[in-house]
């Protein structure tokens, strides 16, 4: 005997969420309330009267992401610019879990990136609920990618969202970063990457410092370097900031799952930083190979 639906909440669902389709939470939005989508949606400036209106966006620098022995880690600095370079926020937080092994890191428009991350964890989740098994981590990585091609109008007019992805593959045991242009397109680093304004300096201290292996503190201390290095070129990137008691943000994902670094370790290592730049305003040198 078929069991009834009367009286039960499913009873009481719109057609659309009870008509099999695509696993994609993204298109199901496209197909059934396409105005919730952010590409969708009537920008500042484009309504009748306002076009060519300037509208200053908060925008957040600089995120890095390097592997190490027991996974990947994310690390970002805190500051968000207005405009021609005015501070907006000093303690803005850019780095965000995506689900249980992989985070994000945003970088450009904040409002949007923040949207786009929200939209992200749906669309994993959907997946998962719809297939019972969760979306490979080079899967997550695309999805991130069509969430940022679907964005290309909007970045056109000065609302880009560039992120980087990092993540940990508990089937094979590897960790994988990945960075983006505004098309979506999608690229694998090896080691390492950045995004942001100041990428070009972290990436130049990354570059000098990693090393293959690295335990979780001394890949935390390189981040920290970078972006020390990103904060004294790059007027929109802020470094650690000892006054303020503001840090880093550094998240790590290893086969335990998704984790932020502990407030008071990421003071620690980032005192220990600033001390040693004291000596070495330069920050440290390379060993020879």
């Amino acid at each position: 005997m078929e069991e009834s639906t009367k009286g039960t909440a499913v009873e009481h669902l719109p057609p659309e969420f009870l008509t099999p389709g695509s696993s994609s939470f993204v298109d199901f939005l496209a197909a059934h309330a396409p105005e919730q989508l952010p590409a969708n949606r009537r920008l500042p400036g484009t309504a009748a009267g306002t076009e060519g209106a300037a509208v200053d966006i908060p925008h957040g620098t600089t995120i890095v992401a390097a592997s190490y022995a027991d996974g990947v880690l994310l690390a970002a600095d805190r500051r968000v610019t207005l405009g021609n370079g005015m501070i907006a926020h000093r303690d803005f937080e850019k780095v965000f879990p995506a689900d249980e092994f992989s985070a994000v890191g945003i970088a450009g428009s904040t409002g949007m990136a923040e949207e786009m991350v929200r939209l992200l964890r749906l669309e994993l989740e959907h997946y998962e609920k719809i297939e019972t098994v969760p979306l490979s981590l080079e899967g997550k990585a695309n999805r991130l990618g069509t969430l940022i091609r679907d964005n290309l109008g909007p970045a056109m007019q000065g609302l880009a969202v560039v992120p980087l992805f990092a993540g940990y593959d508990p089937r094979s045991g590897t960790a994988r970063i990945y960075s983006y242009d505004i098309t979506g397109g999608r690229a694998e680093e090896k080691g390492f990457g950045g995004t942001g304004s100041g990428s070009v300096y972290a990436r130049g201290a990354l570059k000098k410092l990693y090393r293959e292996g690295m335990s979780r503190d001394d890949a935390v201390t390189m981040a920290v370097q970078a972006l020390y290095d990103a904060a004294e070129d790059d007027s929109a990137t802020g470094g650690p900031d000892a006054t303020r008691r503001i840090y880093p943000l550094v998240y790590t994902v290893t086969a335990e799952g998704c984790r932020r670094l502990d407030d008071d370790r990421a003071a620690e290592l980032s005192l220990a930083v600033l001390e040693g730049r004291r000596g070495r305003p330069d920050g440290p040198n390379a060993p020879l190979a």
